[in-house]
């Protein structure tokens, strides 16, 4: 299928959902960006998508509250992709019955969305692997999500730490028998794009 070199760079903003029930028709297919709220996923959204103001970012954790979806505009696509950014988790300032419906919704968007066809989570690649990451990471292999991992601020690492973080957490995955795929990323650097737009743009046409 033809397309252009990055058809990421024709997304746009659509709407903003609380719950499964807010976000738009369940046709087409469509991609979803995780991570806790500090791993940087909004600065990797925006590198992926060639863009600096597409998703939200800020130097306070959690600003990303309600599940933000995003449209591919590319004609060359032929069909209907998004791409929806997750609540983040960790360490919003928020009360512990919003961090649990935030949970809830999320929990009913991966297990009930039938466009969803994989999980790019994101981890701070100076702290690999968190709880969550793994809860996410088992959660996505039960219910049959294919996941790439975007190990984030790789920048923040010299070559030789990067190359064994990696490292650690490929032979993690395999270890728990999650058929992951995982690749070292960051957003100020500009490294690891090609190789993450790759991966999304097979995760979308799984």
């Amino acid at each position: 299928m033809a397309m252009s070199r990055n058809p990421f760079r024709t997304a746009r903003f659509v709407t903003s959902a609380p719950d499964l029930r807010h976000l738009p028709p369940d046709t087409g297919v469509e991609i979803a960006f995780a991570g806790r709220s500090n791993a940087g996923k909004s600065s990797a959204l925006n590198a992926i998508c060639d863009q600096t103001g597409l998703a939200r970012t800020s130097k306070t954790p959690g600003r990303t509250q309600l599940l933000n979806v995003f449209v591919l505009d590319d004609a060359a696509l032929g069909k209907s992709w998004r791409l929806i950014d997750l609540p983040g988790y960790g360490y919003a300032k928020v009360p512990e019955a919003l961090r649990e419906k935030w949970r809830g919704a999320i929990d009913a968007y991966l297990r009930e969305r039938e466009s969803l066809r994989g999980v790019v989570l994101i981890v701070d690649a100076r702290h690999p692997l968190k709880d969550f990451d793994r809860q996410m990471l088992t959660f996505c292999h039960e219910i049959g999500l294919s996941c790439h991992v975007l190990l984030t601020k790789a920048d923040k690492l010299s070559h030789s730490e990067g190359a064994r973080t990696l490292a650690g957490v490929r032979k993690e995955c395999v270890a728990h028998g999650w058929p992951v795929t995982a690749q070292l990323f960051s957003a100020q650097a500009k490294t690891g794009l090609d190789e993450a737009r790759a991966a999304i743009t097979a995760l979308l046409g799984a």
